[in-house]
C-alpha cells in the first residue's frame, strides 16, 4: 500500500526531481507533488511524496526529518487526510 508523506520547510528553489532523488535514498518513490500558488505559480514551500510501501515511508521519516535540502531544514511526517472544506463559491450563497 502506498504511503503519502508531508514535506515542509522546502526552499523555493527545490524541484520535484531533487525531492525525488532525496527520498529515493529511503526507498521507492511513487509520486512527488510540490504545491504551488494557483495565482502566481510560485512554490508554497511544502509538498507531498508518495512512497511505494509503508516500510519505505517509515524509513524516509526517520532518515530525512530534520535534514537539510537546498539550504533549508525540512520536516517529513505522515500526511494527514484532507479535511472537507466548503468551496469558496459556497460561502457566497449565505449572503
Amino acid at each position: 500500500m502506498n504511503k503519502r508523506l508531508y514535506v515542509g520547510g522546502l526552499s523555493y528553489e527545490t524541484t520535484e526531481q531533487s525531492l525525488r532523488e532525496l527520498f529515493s535514498s529511503a526507498g521507492s518513490v511513487q509520486a512527488v507533488d510540490l504545491i504551488r500558488d494557483r495565482y502566481t505559480d510560485r512554490p508554497r514551500g511544502f509538498g507531498f511524496v508518495e512512497m511505494e510501501t509503508e516500510a519505505d515511508a517509515e524509513k524516509a521519516v526517520e532518515a530525512l526529518n530534520g535534514t537539510s535540502l537546498d539550504g533549508r531544514e525540512i520536516t517529513v511526517a505522515e500526511a494527514r487526510p484532507r479535511r472537507d472544506q466548503a468551496r469558496r463559491s459556497d460561502s457566497w450563497d449565505r449572503w
